[in-house]
């Protein structure tokens, strides 16, 4: 079986990394939660309409004669600079994610193997009678047990 990745990770540098997550939160401290149910209502912007919105809060500070009354230019701005800000530690994050979560896809599906490769050397060592390994197979094959579909029938009552 090939290993495709080997990692350690120190208890000092979880804890580090996690002071360095804490770090970055403390940096960002207005940053928010939407329900599933606000993502969904509100108005996207990806790279196309930031050009868009780019280009129409430019717009707004050199023609403010056409701004109306209820649109916050100076808010406007606010909202533009802090998403461009948060891209620029965004992306990167979201590399890292991306790298962490294929760590732990090539990590588990690598544990995995190992476990199937033992379990099946529990299961043949059980059938040829070696001592002890019938109450380890039956706990691992605990694993592939399918359970029983219950029926929804309601006993009948007298």
């Amino acid at each position: 079986m090939e290993n495709k990745i080997s990692i350690t990770i120190s208890k000092e540098a979880i804890e580090a990394i996690n002071a360095a997550i804490a770090t970055i939160e403390q940096q960002l401290p207005n940053l928010i939660n939407l329900t599933v149910e606000d993502r969904k209502s509100l108005p996207k912007m990806g790279d196309k309409t930031l050009a868009f919105v780019s280009k129409a809060l430019e717009y707004s500070k050199q023609n403010p004669k056409v701004v109306p009354p209820f649109l916050d230019v100076a808010e406007f701005e606010k909202d533009v600079q802090a998403v461009t800000n948060i891209n620029k530690v965004l992306i990167p994050l979201q590399q890292l994610v991306e790298k962490l979560d294929d760590s732990t896809v090539l990590a588990g599906s690598e544990a995995y193997s190992s476990a199937l490769i033992f379990y099946n050397a529990v299961k043949s060592a059980a059938k040829t009678g070696v001592p002890g390994m019938k109450g380890v197979y039956d706990d691992l094959q605990l694993r592939f047990a399918v359970k029983a579909k219950t029926n929804n029938v309601v006993p009948e009552t007298k």
